[in-house]
């Protein structure tokens, strides 16, 4: 099924994508744009995003679930979910701080 037709990209190519990306690191956030990214390509309407999100989902659990993932697994890709965040709000708050100096 034809899900971007900016880009023309099926679901079959977009599961072959999140797969390849999660046999990398399997509780890596995926999203949009790191798909799209990985296919060498680029959002332009990007009205497809919520499909994809959807297919991101459906194949994320797919995969879990051939693998047997436990729930000691889960507690530390939520750990590092949440390490990711601070480290970027940090970084966000740095980035106000230098724009605001006074010359």
């Amino acid at each position: 099924m034809l899900v971007c037709s900016c880009n023309y990209i099926t679901d079959k190519e977009i599961r072959d994508v999140i797969v390849e990306l999660l046999d990398q690191d399997c509780w890596q956030l995926i999203v949009p744009a790191k798909v799209y990214h990985a296919m060498s390509k680029r959002g332009r309407c990007c009205g497809c995003f919520p499909n994809v999100v959807d297919i991101i989902i459906k194949t994320t659990e797919e995969y879990h679930a051939q693998r047997h993932s436990t729930t000691a697994d889960v507690i530390d890709y939520m750990s590092r979910l949440k390490q990711f965040h601070e480290e970027n709000r940090r970084a966000d708050i740095e980035r106000r701080q230098q724009r605001h100096r006074a010359a």
